[in-house]
């Protein structure tokens, strides 16, 4: 299953990214309220850091990073960008997503895996199929500006 979702996952992520779908928050908020709110963000993003440390395609690139930081600034990200009320602030405020992460020399592959464990982590809190594509659609386009190498 993981295997044919990957796939589906991989051409999904490239095709929303090739089409240049805008990374904005939703104007209204029924991903948010599908992904169960603040409460329910926090949940998906503790679990996706667990799978994403555990995750042999993945886990050496987090080694060095601050989980805990890392945590709240996902979690402000899925929130805005799901049409809830946070503000994404990002580590660094002066820095986009591509140059935050040109050193890390990110692989599609990789890219795809951490997409994978979100899916999952998302999966294990019961958040609708429906809604986890309307969030990976909003995410999809930062593929560009992540994927270095």
């Amino acid at each position: 299953m993981m295997k044919k979702w990957s796939t589906w996952a991989a051409a999904g992520l490239l095709l929303a990214s090739s089409l240049g779908m805008a990374q904005t928050p939703y104007s209204e908020d029924s991903t948010y309220r599908g992904l169960g709110g603040k409460e329910g963000i926090d949940k998906i993003v503790a679990s996706f850091l667990t799978l994403v440390q555990q995750d042999v395609r993945v886990k050496e690139s987090f080694v060095d990073f601050d989980m805990e930081q890392l945590a709240g600034r996902l979690a402000e990200q899925l929130c805005e960008f799901s049409g809830g009320p946070c503000k994404y602030t990002g580590k660094y405020k002066d820095r986009d997503m591509e140059s935050s992460h040109v050193d890390l020399k990110i692989t599609n592959a990789q890219f795809n895996a951490v997409a994978e464990d979100l899916q999952l982590a998302m999966e294990r809190h019961g958040v609708p199929n429906s809604v986890q594509n309307k969030l990976i659609a909003k995410l999809a386009p930062m593929q560009r500006a992540i994927v270095t190498k």
